[in-house]
């Protein structure tokens, strides 16, 4: 009998069970943290079920449970689970890109947010009336950055000492912003994950992010 007529036989009555599993009461310790162990684990599946088959999953658990003979060796499934994490990484980063890119659509159409012929977005707070940086220049800045979901990743506010810095050593997205503004400027920016940390991101700042900053331009220090 094939495997798979085994599976349409047992379905009634995985389906029985099943529905007499949601109709307990759970009234027991035990059925109590049996069901959260058990919720915890599908909220965790949940994220990943379109690149998952639940009945290998179930078949997985139940042998590893049970101590039965697992069907795959470690080298297998240490192969399979790589390839899955790298998968989920690359779903992840493309989904980043894809936030970052319909937030940056939006916000462009926005009153006062200017574009540039290279992606960036900003919008002057405050007009300053100094001297406007060059690329060779140190400067002196306080800055606020964060993600577009307004999760703050740095700031020299929150460590109330403004920062010094070569125009040319930062990212394009600064760079550029920066020999456009005059000393005592503040401007937001929005800059693309192009003129940021690109794909491959740092510590601390995922691929592909987007990122906000308010940069207020104190002065050129040389």
């Amino acid at each position: 009998m094939s495997r798979t007529f085994l599976a349409l036989m047992m379905m009634p009555a995985a389906l029985a069970l099943s529905t007499a599993a949601h109709a307990q009461a759970l009234e027991t310790d035990k059925d109590r943290v049996s069901y959260s162990v058990g919720a915890q684990f599908g909220k965790v599946v949940e994220l990943s079920l379109d690149r998952l088959n639940l009945e290998a999953l179930v078949r997985g658990l139940e042998d590893a449970a049970l101590g039965k003979d697992l069907a795959l060796d470690d080298a297998t499934m240490g192969e399979a689970l790589t390839a899955f994490q790298q998968a989920m990484q690359q779903d992840r980063e493309k989904g980043l890109a894809s936030e970052g890119r319909d937030y940056l659509e939006a916000n462009a159409k926005k009153p006062g947010v200017m574009v540039t012929d290279s992606g960036l977005q900003y919008k002057v707070v405050r007009a300053g009336t100094g001297a406007t940086p060059k690329a060779t220049d140190t400067v002196e800045t306080h800055y606020r950055g964060t993600f577009i979901d307004g999760n703050e990743f740095d700031s020299s506010y929150s460590r109330n000492e403004p920062t010094s810095f070569p125009v040319n050593r930062v990212i394009a997205g600064w760079t550029e912003a920066l020999q456009l503004m005059k000393e005592g400027g503040k401007w937001e920016l929005f800059i693309p994950f192009e003129l940021a940390y690109g794909p491959q991101g740092r510590q601390g700042i995922p691929p592909y992010s987007t990122l906000l900053f308010e940069i207020e331009l104190i002065r050129i220090v040389k």
